[in-house]
């Protein structure tokens, strides 16, 4: 595992820049995946990092944020992390970059995402309460392992990039929509997961109110009923836009939110910053049924099996 995520380092310089990126997107249903996840040419990704590179200059810095109290060591490398979990498709494509070196692009960085389901249930801690009135984890109908779902390691391309196939987030008690996210050097892909190295950025991604609460209408969202907290109440997001991690968001089909969305962010990182994943921010507990910050039993761990990792 990546041992250095909670030792008591302090970070030597401000870690991270985000920009936000135009996101488009996809659909519930099978055909609209494929539409959804299309992948984007290599040409592409090259034309972005060269305009990025070719100003000499990075994106506003971002400090670190909480990793939030439902992180878990062993994800796995992997592009979909759904599991068969229910809900609007979302495509994520990050970039990594070095903030000290012209926003060049860190090739072989391992970008690890994990967030909560349609519910607000996270995988390890599936029987936490999400507040409100929501079903039990349990009754969703997938067959998703209750310790992997909707978590994963991406390593970056050439060019910085990583990509992700998820769902929509859904959200908890006190918490605004959210997906958490950690930028990793040094180490590398080992049974299945990624192993050694440090932890240079810990932060969260942020949609918004506006996109939010429309997917929340829709099925399977629309079954947890109860107070949505909005960004300008969220204990974590600051309120600084793309600096802070906001996804800007574009419907593949404006007149149909069901059919997904497309976020894309630039991660302009310094290679050797150091992250405890202590952060700002509460984290959000949720009412009742808070995890212990141990792994629950059947999590994945170092010898998790290359066979459970989907193509990375």
């Amino acid at each position: 595992m990546t041992g250095n995520h909670r030792n008591s380092s302090i970070t030597r310089r401000r870690a991270i820049a985000v920009t936000g990126g135009t996101v488009a997107a996809g659909g519930i249903a099978v055909a609209g995946y494929q539409s959804a996840f299309a992948d984007t040419t290599d040409t592409a990704e090259a034309t972005a990092t060269a305009s990025a590179t070719s100003t000499g200059a990075c994106m506003t810095l971002m400090s670190s944020v909480t990793e939030g109290p439902y992180y878990l060591d062993g994800a796995l490398v992997r592009k979909d992390i759904t599991e068969g979990k229910s809900g609007v498709p979302l495509t994520l494509r990050l970039t990594v970059v070095d903030a000290t070196d012209g926003c060049t692009p860190v090739k072989g960085a391992a970008v690890e995402i994990w967030h909560c389901d349609a519910w607000g249930y996270y995988s390890g801690y599936t029987t936490a309460n999400p507040g409100g009135s929501a079903p039990a984890e349990s009754e969703d109908g997938s067959t998703a392992n209750d310790n992997t779902y909707l978590r994963g390691y991406q390593i970056a391309n050439a060019n910085g990039v990583v990509k992700f196939e998820t769902i929509f987030p859904g959200w908890y008690t006190p918490r605004t929509c959210h997906i958490h996210v950690k930028v990793h050097t040094g180490g590398e892909k080992e049974d299945g997961t990624y192993e050694g190295g440090t932890v240079n950025y810990t932060g969260q991604l942020f949609f918004d109110d506006t996109i939010a609460e429309e997917i929340f209408t829709l099925e399977p969202y629309s079954q947890h009923s109860g107070s949505y907290t909005t960004l300008d109440d969220d204990m974590v997001y600051d309120g600084g836009g793309a600096a802070s991690g906001l996804l800007t968001l574009k419907a593949v089909h404006k007149a149909d939110p069901s059919k997904g969305y497309k976020g894309s962010l630039s991660l302009a990182i310094d290679p050797d910053a150091e992250n405890t994943g202590a952060g700002s921010g509460g984290g959000g507990t949720p009412p009742s049924g808070a995890p212990s910050g141990e792994p629950p039993s059947g999590a994945p761990s170092e010898s998790a099996s290359p066979s459970a990792s989907a193509s990375s």
